[in-house]
Order: C-alpha cells, then sequence, then structure tokens
C-alpha cells in the first residue's frame, strides 16, 4: 500500500496549484459562515428589541386608557353621588352622554344594590328593569369597590371586560355601581388603539392576553376569548413576567416575541415578528454578499494559479534538465538558460506580494463587515452589539462609569405629524447634538427607535448629571422639527453605586428614565442607590 502511494506522484505545480485554490476557497467559506451568523444574531437581537419597545410602547397606551376609563367612572360616580335626586331617565341620559362623548365603552350601566339594572347605555341592550341574581356581574356589585374583571359571558350574553365604581349615598351608605363593559367579540376602545396596523408587511403583529391566558384582543377575531395558556409566553405573562425570546406559537410557527405585563391591570400584550422573515432578510443579504465577494475571490483564484504556476516554472526546468542528464540526453539551449536565470526568485517575491495583497483584501472586508455590524446606518452612532463590546470591556475592567438613556418624548407624534422622514432628521440632528456633548473617550449609541445610551467613562453622579443636563437643554435650544420644540426625558445610573451586573444597571437607568417620563418628561431622574 505504501508503495502504491509513492508510486501515484504528484507534480509541484499540481501540488501548489490545490493548495491555493484550497486555501483561497476555505477562506471565502470562513468568511461567508461568520458573516452569516453574525449578521443572524444582530438581525435576531434587533427584532427582539424593536419588538419589545413596540409591546412597551403599546403596554403604556393601553395602561393610559384604563386610567382614563377608570377616571371617566369615578367622575361619573361622583356625580351622580352629588345629585342624589335624579330620576333613572336623568341618569340614563347622562351615562347616554358620557358613553358618547368619552367612546371608552360599549356600554354603561347603573345597578342599584339590590342589583337591579336602574338605567343602560344604549338601551338596546334590554336588560332595563331586570334584577341580577347571581354570575360575576353580581359578585363585583356585592364587593362593594372599583376593580376590572377578567373575560366572561355577562347577562347580555356577550364576552366582555367589566370596570366598576361603588357609588354611595351622602350618608355613606351604599346604593350600587357604575359599570362600564368592553365586547370584546365587537368593535371598541380596544380596537381603536390597537387595531390599526395590527399586521404589518413583515408579518409583524401584537395581541392582548388576560390575567388567565384568555386572548383580548387578536388581528385574527375569531380568536379573541380563547385560551392560549399552550403558548409558553402566555403562561410567562400570566406569571407576572416581561421578556423576549425565540419561541414556537400555537401553530408550530417559530417566532420572535417580546411580552409585556401591565401589573395595573393584570393583563400583557405580545408582540412577534415571523422567524422566516429574518431568515428572508440573511439570505438577500448572503446573496448580495455573494454577488460583491464571489467575483473578486474567483480573478483572485485564477490569479493564486497563476503565480502558483509560475513559481513552480524553475522546478520544472530543474527536473527536466536532471532528468534529460540522467537519460545522457543534451541539454538543449533554452532549459540551459532557464537553468542560469534568476527568474526563480522573482516569481517567489510576486507570490509572496499576491498572498500580502489577499489578506489584505481579506481584512479589508472584515473591516468593512465589522464597521457596518456596529454602525447605525441612520444616525452613523455605534449600534447596541458594539455597545455590547464596550460594556463587557469595561466590566472586565472593574472601572466606574455612569450610563445614561437618552428617549425622545412624543417621537410617535412627530412621525404622525411630519412623516417618517422629518423624524429621521430629526434622529440624525439629535445624534449629532449629542455626540458633541460628551468627551471623546465617552461614547453614544443608538439602542434602538428614538432611545439612545451614553457611557461615560470614569464619571460619577455629579458628572453625569452635568452632561445629561447640558444635552436635555441644547437638544430642547435645537431645531430638530421647524416649528416644534422637541424635548428628551433621561435617566442616569452609576456603576458599580446602583448595581454590580450589566442587566441590573440598565434595569434601574431604565426605570429612572420611565420616572422621567411619568413625572412630566422633559427631564432628568437619577437611579436610587
Amino acid at each position: 500500500m505504501k508503495r502504491l502511494f509513492y508510486n501515484r506522484k504528484m507534480s509541484l505545480s499540481t501540488l501548489l496549484t490545490f493548495l491555493v485554490s484550497t486555501s483561497v476557497i476555505l477562506t471565502l467559506l470562513i468568511l461567508t459562515y461568520s458573516s452569516y451568523h453574525s449578521s443572524k444574531e444582530s438581525l435576531v437581537n434587533t427584532y427582539l428589541s424593536l419588538n419589545y419597545s413596540k409591546a412597551e410602547k403599546m403596554s403604556h397606551s393601553v395602561e393610559s386608557l384604563f386610567d382614563s376609563m377608570r377616571t371617566s367612572l369615578e367622575n361619573t360616580a361622583a356625580f351622580l353621588e352629588k345629585n342624589e335626586q335624579l330620576s333613572d331617565e336623568e341618569i340614563f341620559e347622562q351615562l347616554e352622554l358620557v358613553k358618547n362623548s368619552s367612546g371608552y365603552f360599549n356600554s354603561l350601566s347603573w345597578m342599584d344594590e339590590e342589583g337591579v339594572v336602574r338605567a343602560i347605555s344604549p338601551i338596546s341592550t334590554g336588560l332595563t328593569g331586570q334584577t341580577i341574581y347571581s354570575g360575576i356581574t353580581r359578585e363585583v356589585l356585592d364587593a362593594q369597590k372599583p376593580g376590572i374583571t377578567a373575560p366572561y359571558v355577562g347577562p347580555s350574553n356577550r364576552l366582555i371586560v367589566l370596570m366598576n365604581q361603588p357609588i354611595y349615598y351622602k350618608d355613606g351608605k351604599y346604593r350600587g355601581m357604575i359599570g362600564g363593559t368592553i365586547y370584546l367579540q365587537e368593535q371598541n376602545v380596544l380596537n381603536q388603539i390597537l387595531g390599526n396596523d395590527a399586521i404589518e408587511k413583515n408579518g409583524s403583529y401584537y395581541y392582548v392576553i388576560g390575567p388567565e391566558g384568555t386572548r383580548l384582543f387578536h388581528p385574527e377575531y375569531q380568536l379573541i376569548g380563547e385560551s392560549a395558556t399552550s403558548n409558553p409566553i402566555v403562561k410567562k405573562l400570566t406569571n407576572g413576567k416581561s421578556g423576549m425570546e425565540l419561541v414556537t406559537n400555537t401553530m408550530g410557527i417559530p417566532m420572535l416575541s417580546a411580552y409585556r405585563y401591565m401589573p395595573d391591570i393584570g393583563w400583557g400584550i405580545i408582540q412577534q415578528t415571523p422567524y422566516t422573515f429574518v431568515e428572508n432578510l440573511l439570505e438577500k443579504q448572503l446573496q448580495e454578499l455573494m454577488m460583491h465577494v464571489w467575483l473578486p475571490f474567483l480573478l483572485l483564484l485564477l490569479f493564486s494559479i497563476y503565480i502558483a504556476r509560475k513559481l513552480a516554472a524553475p522546478f520544472i526546468h530543474l527536473a527536466n534538465l536532471v532528468n534529460q542528464l540522467a537519460q545522457g540526453k543534451t541539454v538543449s539551449l533554452p532549459l540551459r538558460n532557464a537553468l542560469v536565470e534568476p527568474h526563480w526568485n522573482r516569481e517567489a517575491d510576486l507570490l509572496t506580494k499576491t498572498v500580502a495583497v489577499a489578506f489584505e483584501t481579506l481584512e479589508k472586508n472584515n473591516r468593512q463587515l465589522t464597521q457596518t455590524a456596529t454602525t447605525d446606518s441612520l444616525t452613523g452612532l455605534q449600534n447596541r452589539r458594539k455597545m455590547d463590546e464596550v460594556l463587557t470591556e469595561w466590566e472586565m475592567e472593574k472601572r466606574s462609569f455612569s450610563l445614561v438613556i437618552l428617549d425622545i418624548d412624543h417621537f410617535k407624534s412627530i412621525n404622525d405629524t411630519y412623516g417618517h422622514q422629518a423624524g429621521d432628521e430629526a434622529l440624525k440632528m439629535l445624534a449629532d447634538t449629542v455626540q458633541t456633548s460628551v468627551r471623546k473617550n465617552d461614547h453614544c449609541f443608538r439602542y434602538g427607535g428614538e432611545e439612545f445610551v451614553l457611557l461615560l467613562s470614569d464619571t460619577d453622579l455629579s458628572g453625569a448629571l452635568k452632561v445629561a443636563e447640558k444635552i436635555r437643554g441644547q437638544i430642547e435650544k435645537a431645531p430638530l422639527i421647524p416649528g416644534r420644540t422637541v424635548t428628551v426625558s433621561l435617566g442616569i445610573a452609576e456603576f458599580p453605586l446602583h448595581a454590580h451586573s450589566l442587566p441590573e444597571l440598565f434595569t434601574r437607568a431604565d426605570k429612572a428614565l420611565y420616572a422621567s417620563k411619568s413625572a412630566g418628561r422633559n427631564r432628568i431622574t437619577v437611579a436610587s442607590a
């Protein structure tokens, strides 16, 4: 066997051609593989973050809506308590006015302490004068306290959610309750704020889950009222958790899902994007990469083979010369001239330069890919991936620093009023303003949407507060949108004063940002120690 192996000779030209071709092809495959997985990770993280941001904003909208609905019921109850002399007809007119002016509820009713429906708007429900003896509606009445129920089938045989407010006489005696209902399977206020663009072009959509895992809102109306507890995300929501992850839904479809729990009402919002959309994007990126990379690599391969053959040429000439000498033949003139000419050194030099050019080309391509993967294309700022690298490096160095999260106030209204192009220009100008306000050794990142993150190296809370106030003031004065003042809210946390881990630090800063939003926006909040 060994003898057979040695008998099968391979020429030097073939060996060098094989080695060069294999090296170039493997390099291309490794570059393609690493680029694919890098882009895949970046896209998955980006869409998970975007979905969580959308779910968070939508949950704030729903919570604000229910605060307004609760306030409306409280005001109506207070009015009836002050005007005990009103007749049932007058109370009906008041309920009709509140229902039509607010648009919050599908129906509004007044039920006395005995369970008699004294007035209800709209009157077409046909419940006026009926007495409710049992069921969830009766339980809510007897509880004599405000609240919101889980979905149930009400007296009108509709799937409803009931929000109630108790009413008392001036002497403190219980009088009954004002109840506002949302018909889940009909047009309602949730449809109005959630129904627009519920399913996006890329297949993304969101839906609302009740406290027991029941779908309260869904783009597919036939699913409203059905249980979704088989979905692992729904189970986490019913346990009061928020987060984002790649899961398989009840239809067996992989989804990039983000979910946000609303503790005030016990509901949750799920925003998700089909994983196939990311796969399609990756396929397109891979095709574009091949279109731009394969031709240069093909040319490089052909050129390398040419150089390899040229490098092997003097050895071929030498082998022919030795063979002729061994056979006792006369050495021809071309072979003698090739033997004395120093062309093999020149060929080796050219091959070295070619390999150097090849690696330089690969390094340049890698730098460009790295730059693309770590830079936000709109603002030119570093993106979240680069931020993670910097934070990991600083954490390993045990460096102290401050983290500032900045969010544009009412950015959605800017896009809605002036258009997304104006919103993009505002983001660019804001990014320029922020960059001019920090030091060279500080970092500014676009975290996603209208959120930005600043990492202030070796800066305590006092220094970070000065920088944040400077940025807040400059943005308020900057003409980001002509004729409109644009403001930002900021949250600050210091490492390791406020946290000993990066996730905890972000949580503290994010809570501080939310406190700024809740306190009226256009302000700065420092995380509590």
